[in-house]
């Protein structure tokens, strides 16, 4: 059995604001910049949110270490869109990539929103984002009804 690596057993449960620092790390591992202040600041703030709230933030575990994440919430208000879920933020341990994390962790919060009555869900990704664009259309994603539009204000100053 040496030289093969062992298969995460993956565990769910809800993301804590204790889960900040391995947050931080996968974060850094994949954009190569440690964001403590901002993880801390969307982690605090939406993991404080209002019980009932539509907000999910999600942890993979195996053997009790943080392997991914995913942040999401359900909303209705852009643009006359009706009320669908929003996966934001995803992250998984480079060392646990391509083994069925970041799926098991979509299939979960796919699986809340439909208990709050979700139909769709969305997100958005950098169009030169190949693995992350590849992984959502490998879950089923397409593109949806609307376009994101954006201006340059440094362009136009």
């Amino acid at each position: 059995m040496s030289g093969i690596p062992r298969q995460a057993v993956i565990r769910v449960r809800d993301l804590c604001v204790e889960d900040l620092d391995e947050v931080v790390r996968i974060d850094a591992s994949h954009t190569g910049e440690s964001k403590a202040g901002y993880w801390n600041d969307v982690m605090r703030n939406f993991l404080g949110a209002r019980p009932g709230s539509a907000r999910i933030g999600l942890a993979a575990e195996d053997e009790g270490r943080l392997i991914g994440y995913l942040l999401g919430e359900v909303r209705a208000f852009e643009f006359g869109s009706d009320a669908c879920g929003w996966v934001f933020a995803i992250g998984v341990d480079p060392g646990s990539l391509l083994g069925g994390v970041a799926s098991t962790l979509l299939r979960e919060i796919c699986g809340r929103f439909r208990e709050l009555g979700v139909v769709k869900v969305r997100t958005m990704v950098r169009r030169n984002s190949v693995d992350v664009l590849s992984f959502f259309r490998a879950n089923g994603f397409v593109g949806g009804s609307f376009v994101q539009l954006e201006l340059d204000l440094e362009e136009q100053a």
